[in-house]
């Protein structure tokens, strides 16, 4: 058992490495770290009613600022009604940082899915193995079960408050 643990330890070592930095990237989805502004043009008729232009371009929560000379004006840009044109900004992540964002976003569409798999079920081989590393009669054993329990109640606890 330690030899298998040690042996995929090693060879996850790069892939949690990976995954640690996808995971603090994830928590920050929410906010304009590390993005870069992308700006788009996208056509759309030009007849399209002021309330379905957001869905139009796919912007969530979409509200007009203003409307001026046929310009429509949104936060994340405008849109020219006699021309059908509109010009969308989006913070968005770096092509390189946003792949490793999928690593945690994949779903069974993504071929990324059997690697989550395959990591998970890794994971829980380290839970499992790792409490044979020791013999149970001795002391790093117990403080192990103690630290294991403390782990456990720890995520209990944020998950309740």
């Amino acid at each position: 058992m330690r030899v298998y643990h040690r042996y995929l330890g090693f060879f996850l070592a790069g892939i949690m490495a990976i995954y640690a930095v996808s995971g603090v990237l994830m928590i920050f989805r929410s906010t304009d770290f590390m993005k870069v502004d992308k700006v788009r043009t996208i056509n759309i008729p030009s007849d399209t009613k002021l309330e379905d232009i957001g869905r139009e371009l796919r912007i969530r929560e979409f509200k007009i600022d203003k409307e001026e000379n046929g310009i429509i004006y949104f936060r994340q840009g405008n849109f020219n009604k006699s021309t059908g044109i509109a010009t969308v900004t989006s913070k968005e992540l770096p092509s390189a940082l946003e792949k490793l964002t999928d690593l945690h976003k994949a779903n069974t569409r993504s071929p990324l899915f059997f690697l989550n798999i395959f990591f998970g079920a890794s994971l829980l081989f380290f839970v499992v193995s790792a409490f044979w590393m020791f013999m149970p009669s001795t002391d790093v054993f117990k403080k192990g079960l103690y630290f294991t329990l403390a782990g456990a109640v720890l995520v209990i606890l944020m998950l309740v408050i």
